[in-house]
């Protein structure tokens, strides 16, 4: 049977400089993951072999960073992130940001740091 998940009953990790994660959907095929990256915040530039990322932002602003531009995303806005594709998620504001990051397969294990 189904349930319903949440970051109050979500398996939460720590991650980054301070960064939180929360497990909403956690499986092979697909992972679906809240996170919180505070004000100033930024992860390493990488990218994923074969998970195909989607970043959508719940609360604040943040920026997905790339080799030659920067895509600023505010509430309510999202992109998606291919294979193969280095990039970083950084926070720039003054403020949290809190957004999905949807993954398919699942991203664990297949980060490489460039």
């Amino acid at each position: 049977m189904t349930s319903v998940i949440s970051k109050l009953n979500a398996e939460h990790y720590l991650w980054g400089d301070g960064f939180d994660g929360w497990h909403l959907l956690k499986r092979e095929d697909i992972s679906v993951i809240q996170e919180r990256v505070p004000a100033g915040g930024s992860e390493l530039m990488h990218y994923h072999q074969v998970a195909r990322q989607f970043f959508f932002i719940l609360e604040g602003q943040g920026t997905l960073v790339f080799k030659d531009q920067s895509i600023e995303l505010h509430i309510g806005e999202g992109l998606e992130i291919p294979p193969g594709v280095p990039h970083q998620f950084s926070n720039f504001s003054n403020n949290d940001v809190r957004f999905l990051v949807i993954s398919v397969p699942q991203s664990h294990g297949d980060r490489i740091t460039v």
